[in-house]
């Protein structure tokens, strides 16, 4: 019997694994915004993907955040 299919996104990302990821550029900690999939680096100002619930911590697969995404993560995480 196949196991039930979670569609194409996963919901939520282990917050163990999240508390020990850091980003590959700066070493700086990571937030995971749920709806896009991303574990975002405010430090590096890159959004890493994550597909099928696996992080991609390369960055030439990053996405650059804009000024308001930084924003909004700043209003998130103050700075450490």
């Amino acid at each position: 019997m196949n196991a039930p299919s979670r569609g194409r996104y996963h919901l939520h990302m282990d917050i163990k694994m999240l508390e020990l990821l850091v980003c590959p550029v700066t070493k700086g900690p990571l937030n995971f915004d749920r709806e896009r999939q991303e574990l975002l680096s405010r430090s590096a100002r890159l959004a890493y993907p994550v597909r099928q619930g696996i992080p991609i911590m390369l960055e030439n697969e990053a996405r650059t955040l804009s000024d308001d995404e930084i924003a909004r993560l700043a209003a998130e995480r103050p700075p450490l």
